[in-house]
């Protein structure tokens, strides 16, 4: 059976999960959160106690995945994380869909997250500068690769937009956001380029 594997990837708290799970819920697709996954099965080396997150063992992460995919009953499966691209082999992606989000907004929601100091900057800088799209495009060509401005619109709305470039209807597209530029513009870079 010919299964669609659709990475779901971005910088912490973008909203990832809450999308590949109504995304999954509407394609009854199988549902895969990495950090679950990893935490769940112990597919990890260790700890990073300076910025308080998992290392994954990347190759026993591709191996347990390549396994849940052919062994999966659903011809769709949803794989969340923003390490998705590492940890699914590229041969078995289907789609990457990269959330962005604008750093002003997204900096609201990493504080809420109790996300701070050097582990706050980090991320914020790793969306300002494409981190996670320059990584998709490292593996996959665009058209694989689509980028979703996520900045205030609700899970529903961007679900709508992945829906609609999954049926043809909307296009799969590169270069939507420019947050550098934009942090520039507002005079705001040199706040949030800290590190």
């Amino acid at each position: 059976m010919y299964k669609r594997v659709i990475l779901v990837t971005g910088t912490p708290c973008v909203g990832k999960t809450s999308i590949a799970r109504l995304l999954a819920s509407k394609l009854d697709a199988f549902y895969v959160n990495l950090t679950e996954l990893a935490l769940h099965e112990n597919l990890v080396l260790g700890r990073d106690e300076e910025r308080g997150s998992i290392i994954v063992d990347e190759d026993r992460m591709r191996r347990r995945i390549c396994e849940i995919i052919e062994n999966c009953d659903k011809k769709v499966i949803i794989v969340d994380g923003h390490y998705a691209v590492s940890g699914v082999p590229k041969e078995l992606t289907t789609y990457v869909f990269v959330l962005r989000r604008d750093p002003v907004e997204l900096r609201k929601f990493m504080e809420q997250c109790g996300f701070s100091g050097r582990k706050l900057w980090e991320n914020l800088a790793s969306e300002i500068l494409d981190v996670c799209l320059v990584d998709a495009l490292n593996v996959h060509r665009e058209g694989i690769v689509c980028e979703l401005d996520v900045s205030g619109k609700s899970v529903e709305e961007i679900v709508g937009e992945i829906l609609g470039i999954l049926n043809g209807s909307k296009k799969c597209r590169v270069g939507v956001v420019d947050w550098l530029g934009k942090l520039e513009s507002e005079g705001l870079l040199g706040e949030f380029l800290r590190i």
